[in-house]
């Protein structure tokens, strides 16, 4: 498939700037690709479609605030810089994104703050907006996170428009993310509650968990048209062997396995044995899934609605089947759905 094919018109209006009021009284779009029928529910209704002994499957990754705002020396110019990855905890470098990126060259320093006591000084280019920044702080590195934290703000995407609000903190994080690493959600799983959680697990539905720190990579537009020759940035992942256990049981007794989200379904398809089953993994995956791709592990996927020519659109259509999902997107265009980060979700069984 090209990359022609997963292209549509999406009104600017429908995608999301908040989330719904109650993070599980989002809209679902439910679609069932053997019957090919699409149904509209609200989120909750999501117990209505799993049994006794079925999987669902988590990624319990947390977003740190990873977009810091500080003032280049002498002439002091705001800098956007947004915190990709810790390259080294010892000498506090990182790999980062500066805007606008034409101001920041080797040897520049920037000044975070208003007492200004957190430094960084730039020590190499990486991309066309990449730097390796180098933090120089007085303090422990304990001290240096927690600086870190006070001074970075929620990283929302750049199609929100609006500035972050303090809500942005609690609602731009799954209530189940325990290990920090992603500077983007796993935007399926902010639909979940405390109260629908506790409704699936009286209902003796099973959870696994599996970590995928999300990249920025997961915005990045395709831009070839041969998709085969589209790089996937790498995402660090970690699956334990008691997921593992818990997956391949529901698997061996036919229950349904449903992976929430597309990093979930990501991560476990980068780690799969010969026989089909989830093995234990760390490390890093830069797997892409386009169509035609067959999954070996997931037959349920919650996720939300994206965005046109996104890799996250064509893992949909490897898993729904192309025809299927085009009219599902067009049936959500006409209904209102929401779409993308704090958008709604649909379920496809």
């Amino acid at each position: 498939m090209k990359l022609s094919h997963f292209n549509f018109d999406l009104p600017k209006e429908l995608l999301a700037e908040y989330p719904s009021e109650n993070r599980d009284e989002a809209r679902l779009m439910v679609i069932n690709r053997k019957e090919g029928t699409i149904e509209h529910k609200l989120f909750k209704d999501i117990i209505n479609y799993f049994d006794e002994g079925d999987v669902m499957v988590l990624n319990n990754t947390k977003v740190f605030p990873a977009r810091l705002f500080g003032n280049k020396e002498k002439t002091g110019a705001r800098i956007e810089v947004f915190l990709l990855r810790e390259l080294n905890a010892e000498q506090r470098l990182w790999d980062v994104l500066v805007d606008p990126a034409r101001k920041i060259r080797i040897g520049n320093k920037l000044y975070f703050g208003e007492d200004e006591s957190l430094v960084a000084e730039v020590i190499d280019n990486t991309t066309s907006r990449g730097r390796t920044l180098r933090f120089l702080y007085d303090g422990s590195y304990e001290e240096f996170r927690y600086k870190l934290k006070e001074l970075g703000e929620t990283p929302l995407p750049k199609y929100i428009k609006r500035d972050v609000e303090p809500e942005d903190e609690e609602r731009y994080q799954t209530i189940y993310a325990k290990y920090e690493g992603a500077v983007a959600a796993p935007t399926a799983g902010l639909h979940f509650s405390k109260h629908l959680l506790k409704r699936l697990e009286i209902k003796g539905v099973d959870f696994a968990e599996v970590t995928l720190h999300v990249g920025l990579g997961t915005f990045n537009p395709v831009e070839v048209e041969d998709l085969s020759k589209h790089k996937m940035d790498s995402e660090e992942i970690a699956i334990s062997e008691e997921a593992c256990n818990t997956v391949n049981k529901a698997k061996d007794e036919k229950r349904r396995v449903c992976a929430v989200g597309t990093t979930v379904m990501r991560a476990m398809e980068s780690s799969v044995s010969s026989d089909r089953t989830l093995n234990p993994f760390e490390g890093w995956t830069n797997k892409f899934i386009f169509p035609p791709y067959e999954f070996s592990i997931a037959d349920c996927m919650i996720t939300n609605f994206h965005t046109p020519k996104s890799t996250l659109l064509m893992m949909i259509s490897a898993f729904t089947g192309h025809d299927l999902m085009m009219e599902a997107y067009k049936k959500a265009i006409e209904e209102n759905y929401k779409f993308y980060s704090y958008g709604d979700a649909m379920i496809i069984i």
